[in-house]
């Protein structure tokens, strides 16, 4: 099936590099050449029975025209097999002002998402910049507007409560920080944060060895998730289980049940570094003292582990990674468990907190878990322990977080679904593929469903191949769903749109269409070009050809 799109202005050539000089002028045209039709449809303004593109796209869903305008996107029970594929949104998608972003080039790109057979969007629902003026004072009003608009094309929404930073970390390309009267109390009392063995704090999230103190204004973190994600209930309970299909629980750093272990901001760490333990501040060392002191082990809560290493060694550079290191010692199984165990009480405390807000709104509940696949093939598997999975040759980690997913019934969201060990530095000892087996065990083991993200920004075949081959399943869970990361301009060069029509197509059947060209010549697919006239239009007619 494919869409073309007439605009009253011309086409500037993709190659021109003068044409685009920034993202703030792309405004979003669309060119769709041919794809093989299973039905022939063409509608033109110059009858009543024929319907503009743009007046169908604002439908309601109920007629006949519109099930066969968006068939490769349709209701998900229609086929088990099917894997549907959102596509995430800029990071900047509402300003600091708390306005959507480029709307007219947002409409554009939703527009063609939506002729893509994409089944909708995720955007990040930022702390930062909804409580931003106060506690308890909430502006959700750009979000608003895309809800709005994201409805209006017929295209669902993943929405990511975003209680992290915004800046620091790879793929970050904006910035935005903690609420400032958080930032306020986190100045007055800089424990609030993470922090690693040398003393340096971690503004990204709020520790979670203060989860159930009143340290904000006299409310404990997680009373303010809480509280947050009761009103973004109140503000969209009419669109929660239609348009806003998940609900995604962030947990921690990019929104994930982890530590933030490998910074990259200021050079911190850089791959394939095993990573710091993140447990120096005064809630998390009172912690881990009190549970030392419970063992009959006083001495082991004084400190974390003094021979762990720096964040950008490896493990054999350090005695507690290395090969028969202390990681395997009675004391560093007690740490480990302290530690892994921490990160799985914070997650279900806001999974709890987040299924009775939501409970019983129709929208599902998911939760994001890193791919942290170098150092894989070692014993002691330093970075994943760093971040807080206790996850070793001996020990599966991942089962007890899909088990406490579980407890909540929370879709297990999980990263790396791009990537394959050929294509790692030897070095590293990396394994994403065994990784995300060993994930797809332990979900599937546990109950839960399994959803896939790309860790890093992808748009050749390999990558797309290989989240195919991972979608489905031998031994493990099959994808419920695939994210896409991300929405930008170089999405829509002609050779990474036409691909990516081609995966949402082979997504939608399952994986069995895998015949994705290494090169795209024939122009099978849809093809995006962009203007810059703020005026843009579009014609009376649309076509199906």
């Amino acid at each position: 099936m494919t869409l073309t799109l007439r605009f009253s202005t011309s086409l500037i050539h993709l190659n021109d590099a003068n044409s685009l000089k920034s993202s703030d002028e792309f405004k979003g045209t669309i060119v769709c050449s041919q794809i093989k039709p299973s039905c022939h449809l063409r509608t033109k303004a110059s009858t009543p029975e024929r319907l503009s593109y743009e007046r169908a796209l604002t439908m309601q869903g109920r007629t006949e025209k519109r099930e066969k305008l968006h068939s490769l996107s349709g209701a998900r029970g229609s086929n088990d097999s099917r894997v549907p594929v959102f596509v995430m949104l800029p990071l900047d998608t509402v300003t600091l002002g708390g306005h959507l972003n480029r709307p007219q080039a947002m409409n554009a790109s939703l527009m063609a998402l939506k002729s893509a057979g994409v089944e909708g969007v995720m955007v990040d629902a930022w702390w930062g910049l909804v409580e931003k003026d106060g506690p308890l004072e909430y502006n959700w009003e750009g979000y608003v507007q895309l809800v709005r608009m994201v409805q209006k094309h017929g295209l669902k929404l993943q929405v990511v409560m975003s209680f992290h930073q915004c800046g620091g970390n790879v793929g970050d390309s904006c910035s935005i920080p903690l609420p400032p009267w958080v930032l306020e109390e986190i100045s007055m009392n800089p424990d609030l944060v993470y922090t690693d063995r040398s003393g340096r704090r971690n503004p990204e999230y709020i520790s979670l060895g203060c989860d159930s103190l009143p340290v904000l204004r006299g409310r404990t973190p997680i009373q303010v998730y809480s509280d947050y994600m009761r009103s973004f209930h109140n503000r969209f309970r009419d669109y929660l289980g239609e348009v806003i299909e998940e609900i995604q629980v962030g947990m921690g750093p990019c929104g994930e049940l982890r530590y933030p272990s490998y910074p990259e901001s200021n050079g911190t760490w850089k791959f394939p570094g095993i990573g710091e333990f993140q447990c120096y501040d005064k809630y998390m060392r009172a912690s881990l003292e009190a549970s030392a002191e419970a063992k009959g082990k006083k001495d082991w809560g004084r400190s974390g582990p003094h021979d762990s290493g720096q964040y950008k060694q490896f493990p054999e550079e350090t005695g507690f990674f290395q090969r028969d290191g202390t990681w395997n010692t009675e004391y560093g199984q007690f740490f480990l468990e302290w530690y892994s165990r921490k990160l799985l009480e914070h997650g279900d405390r806001i999974l709890a907190a987040a299924q009775g807000v939501f409970q019983g709104t129709g929208a599902k509940l998911s939760g994001k878990v890193a791919g942290i696949h170098w150092h894989y093939r070692t014993r002691s598997h330093a970075a994943e322990l760093t971040a807080g999975y206790y996850n070793t040759r001996y020990r599966d980690g991942y089962l007890q977080i899909a088990q406490m997913f579980s407890k909540h019934r929370i879709i297990f969201n999980f990263t790396c679904m791009e990537m394959r060990d050929g294509e790692q530095p030897e070095n590293a000892n990396c394994s994403p593929e065994g990784l995300v087996q060993q994930v797809k065990k332990a979900t599937k083991a546990s109950g839960i469903e399994l959803a896939g993200e790309n860790a890093l920004e992808r748009y050749d075949t390999g990558a797309f191949k290989q989240i195919l081959a991972t979608s489905m399943s031998d031994s493990g869970n099959r994808l419920s769903a695939f994210t896409y990361l991300r929405m930008n301009k170089k999405l829509f060069e002609a050779n990474n749109w036409r691909h990516l029509v081609e995966f949402v197509r082979s997504m939608s059947e399952g994986g069995r269409n895998q015949r994705l060209a290494e090169d795209d010549t024939n122009r099978t697919n849809l093809y995006i070009g962009f203007i810059k006239d703020k005026n843009m239009k579009i014609s009376k007619e649309a076509a199906l050809v």
